[in-house]
């Protein structure tokens, strides 16, 4: 290693733009933390064309090697981890895998990323295939890392427990977020328009149809406590595993439910931070999450929040949203709680927001990787 410079390289071979959620902007916005308030650490990315067009003004200057042009074959992508991956690694002081897993003989010192052990929690929502991959793959990642980063401290628990690694390589590096997130707005008169939100208020849900998801309880919720007519639920994403489950529940459902949920599907920046910035709240009744960013992004655009009491979320909301159990008798007068108390969980939003900065994540990453190499 060369004395006060740090070379990394960083798989992002398994980042395809689009599709992989919300671990694509994590990664993306860590580095750039990182890139801001450690010049001595030089990142070298090694991801696909796709991934270094989207991002290249995030990184300039940021050397680079492009992976082999695999199209989107998974299988592909996997093979070409285990073989030509290893010869771009060499001499690196350090190699950061962010995606979850490792290859196989993976060139070490490394730093792994665990975003979540969801397939242990709820195994029922993962294929036998993908659960026999998983299990397969991430514990031997684990044990063979010089540090592992996970988002939460919840996460950090959960390793401890499942996966057996020492506690001293398991360090918490939380999401980080722009400043300028809510840079660009959809004004709210074009939003109501284009979408037919009519007059009343809006509540946003921005997950895709996903079990752990969850979007069966909050319709049930809507259906049967809040009643009003004018009242809009949007929910933002894209087709997810549970879609039909959700398509299907919305179908039966009389019309004064189907009436007043709408459905735009994916969205841009800036409509997605319109609705937010429009919303009466968010409302997050997810069984399951590492970090849950959709709840500091609307902290962050000053939009009370609604969500569960499960996994991270209490840990990561504070004394900033109002955290129920998932009951739906729990959730029922949510709305008035947050009519009555809007202003200060606007002001208690922006403050636990401020604290989720790139910078801090970033400065949380190059901890990890001094810890890894022993500096």
């Amino acid at each position: 290693m060369s004395i006060g410079r740090l070379r990394v390289a960083v798989n992002l071979m398994w980042c395809i733009p689009g599709d992989v959620g919300g671990t694509e902007q994590h990664a993306v916005r860590q580095l750039v933390g990182l890139r801001e308030v450690r010049p001595d650490i030089e990142l070298t990315l090694i991801a696909s064309a796709a991934f270094l067009d989207a991002h290249a003004t995030r990184f300039p200057g940021a050397p680079a090697v492009v992976a082999p042009d695999r199209g989107r074959s998974r299988g592909r992508r996997v093979v070409d981890e285990h073989t030509w991956l290893r010869s771009r690694t060499a001499g690196f002081d350090l190699v950061h895998h962010p995606g979850g897993t490792t290859p196989r003989g993976a060139r070490r010192p490394y730093v792994l990323t665990i975003h979540d052990l969801q397939y242990l929690t709820y195994p029922e929502y993962f294929s036998a295939v993908k659960r026999r991959y998983l299990d397969a793959m991430i514990a031997p990642s684990a044990r063979g890392a010089a540090m592992i980063g996970v988002p939460s401290a919840y996460v950090r628990t959960s390793v401890l427990e499942h996966l057996r690694v020492p506690p001293e390589r398991v360090h918490v590096v939380p999401h980080g977020f722009e400043p300028d997130l809510g840079a660009t707005v959809t004004p709210e008169p074009e939003l109501r328009a284009r979408l037919g939100l009519g007059t009343g208020r809006v509540l946003v849900y921005p997950a895709m149809p996903a079990p752990h998801k969850n979007h069966r309880f909050l319709l049930e919720v809507l259906e049967r406590h809040w009643p009003d007519p004018d009242l809009r639920l949007v929910l933002i994403g894209g087709t997810g595993l549970a879609e039909a489950d959700v398509t299907g529940q919305l179908a039966a459902a009389t019309p004064s439910l189907r009436d007043r949920v709408v459905r735009p599907g994916r969205v841009s920046d800036a409509d997605r931070n319109g609705l937010l910035a429009m919303a009466e709240a968010l409302v997050f009744p997810s069984r399951y999450e590492g970090f849950g960013a959709p709840v500091i992004e609307a902290m962050m655009l000053g939009t009370p929040v609604v969500c569960s009491d499960a996994t991270c979320l209490p840990d990561i909301v504070g004394d900033a949203a109002i955290v129920l159990p998932l009951v739906h008798e729990a959730w029922a007068p949510a709305l008035d709680t947050v009519r009555d108390r809007r202003a200060e969980l606007v002001a208690a939003g922006h403050r636990r927001a401020a604290t989720f900065t790139i910078e801090a994540s970033g400065r949380e990453l190059g901890t990890v990787y001094d810890l890894a190499v022993g500096r």
